[in-house]
């Protein structure tokens, strides 16, 4: 799993290693309180395989498949 952005910043890290298959309620139970929040609001959206999925809580990802969190971008 990566974290980018902002999000690295809250669990010091930018890539996690979790067991599959990956649900949405299981990577709520392994990422820290601040960002299980934090990705329940619209804000952060949920990639598997490089595609963002329309619907995060039907997140199911399989051995090997990359899930990457993608808070909202910012910048000039």
């Amino acid at each position: 799993m990566l974290f980018l952005g902002s999000l690295s910043d809250l669990v010091d890290t930018a890539e996690i290693s979790l067991p599959a298959p990956l649900s949405w309620w299981q990577l709520l139970d392994a990422v820290p309180q601040t960002v299980a929040e934090q990705l329940q609001g619209e804000r952060i959206h949920v990639a598997c395989q490089g595609h963002v999925l329309r619907d995060k809580t039907a997140l199911i990802a399989l051995d090997g498949q990359e899930v990457a969190l993608l808070p909202p971008v910012s910048g000039g």
